[in-house]
């Protein structure tokens, strides 16, 4: 079950002018399952996205990548789950660009103009025969207020859709933003999510959108962890149609582009944070944060050392206060000239260890008691400066092993 997490209600998603989506049931993997959605954008919309750092990307990466550099002018998106299309060599790379041919010529633009996006199992070849008959289905299913039925139909693993909404005012008009994402397993983002799709009708330049989406990613979907494993076909894509009207946004450090900043990097934590809620098999919810540090970089390696041990995890999850676990992995986290007489630990409101040794009032009985939580955080101070980064992460339980061991079947 997730960990505090629902369904998101589709009357709160807002639409965003600029943007129509379209769900169909394709029959990729499974029959009878919203399988392809296709997302359609209006002549003049800016996109920006990230990719995984797997050298081992799939298919539809390597050419999202391709086509977006290409700078024609991103019009529409195809998205299937039930198949990664990834470990697929050249003939994947064929079957993804014919999707984009296909939906291409029903929209009347070019193959470079569309972006194919894929998840599912990897290794087995993409049956785009099927999701070039379905395009049609998605295409007559358009509407502005798809976001909720595309969040589903985007789901592999996911127990629950995940999707959120925010609005603010900028030079003076409504500027709404609206993203869905996916990802249950096989989560160890190295740059942004398994998938996760973003919109706002805000006004922005390429370049401040670029760096909007990097730094909304690295606060957000570089924050997480289930598994520690990151995927083939991790992206995240931030679109910008410009229909609210305001003058365009060309620098993140003006008023406007810093209240538009905090609004989408909170939609993406909202978002990310419901990956790790709805992790397989977890149980708990936990926040690792590290302050104290000689730099951000260090205090993150801090929480991730933390935050991907197995041995951590199922000690949350048995409710074990067997917290030297995690102070092992401060130690081990790489940090070379590392001093462990400076260190201190808290569990919530519990002062666990004092400088580098177990705090003289430390009761494991209250280690018990913050253990036994659906959410709880971790907080590490290294002493060695004031630097700091925050990880979420969930426990580890028996469930985990068993879906993965179902996968395919």
């Amino acid at each position: 079950m997730p960990v505090n997490l629902s369904a998101p209600d589709p009357l709160t998603l807002h639409p965003v002018a600029g943007v129509r989506l379209g769900i169909t049931m394709a029959g990729v993997r499974k029959a009878n399952r919203r399988d392809l959605t296709v997302i359609v954008l209006d002549e003049g919309s800016q996109v920006a996205g990230v990719f995984t750092q797997n050298r081992f990307c799939a298919a539809p990466v390597q050419l999202a990548r391709q086509h977006l550099a290409a700078n024609v002018g991103t019009r529409a998106l195809v998205i299937n789950t039930g198949n990664a299309n990834a470990g697929t060599g050249e003939d994947g790379l064929v079957r993804a660009f014919s999707t984009c041919v296909a939906l291409a010529r029903h929209l009347e633009v070019a193959p470079e103009q569309v972006l194919p996006f894929s998840t599912g199992v990897i290794m087995e070849p993409l049956p785009a025969d099927r999701i070039q008959a379905g395009l049609p289905g998605a295409l007559a299913d358009l509407k502005v207020d798809n976001w909720g039925a595309a969040a589903e139909a985007i789901m592999t693993t996911d127990t629950l859709p995940k999707a959120a909404s925010r609005r603010l005012q900028i030079g003076g008009r409504e500027v709404s933003i609206t993203g869905i994402s996916k990802g249950a397993g096989m989560i160890r983002p190295n740059m942004a999510t398994m998938l996760g799709f973003m919109a706002t009708d805000a006004a922005v330049a390429p370049e401040a959108l670029q760096q909007l989406v990097r730094e909304a990613a690295d606060l957000s979907f570089n924050r997480i962890t289930i598994d520690g494993d990151t995927s083939t076909n991790d992206s995240f894509m931030l679109i910008a149609t410009g229909q609210a009207g305001h003058a365009p946004i060309t620098a993140l450090d003006s008023a406007e582009g810093r209240a538009l900043r905090d609004a989408v990097v909170a939609v993406a934590q909202q978002l990310a944070q419901a990956i790790v809620r709805d992790g397989e098999g977890a149980t708990k919810f936990i926040t690792v944060q590290v302050d104290g540090g000689a730099s951000v970089d260090e205090c993150r390696q801090v929480a991730y050392a933390i935050a991907h041990s197995p041995l951590v995890k199922t000690a949350f999850f048995a409710s074990d206060p067997n917290l030297g676990r995690i102070l092992a992995a401060v130690g081990y986290a790489g940090i070379a000239d590392l001093d462990q007489t400076g260190i201190d630990l808290y569990l919530d409101d519990v002062h666990v260890a004092r400088q580098g040794g177990r705090h003289p009032a430390y009761q494991e009985a209250d280690g018990q008691r913050v253990m036994k939580q659906s959410e709880i955080t971790v907080r590490v101070l290294l002493g060695r400066g004031n630097a700091t980064a925050t990880v979420w992460t969930c426990d580890l339980s028996h469930d985990y092993v068993s879906i993965n061991a179902d996968y395919r079947s």
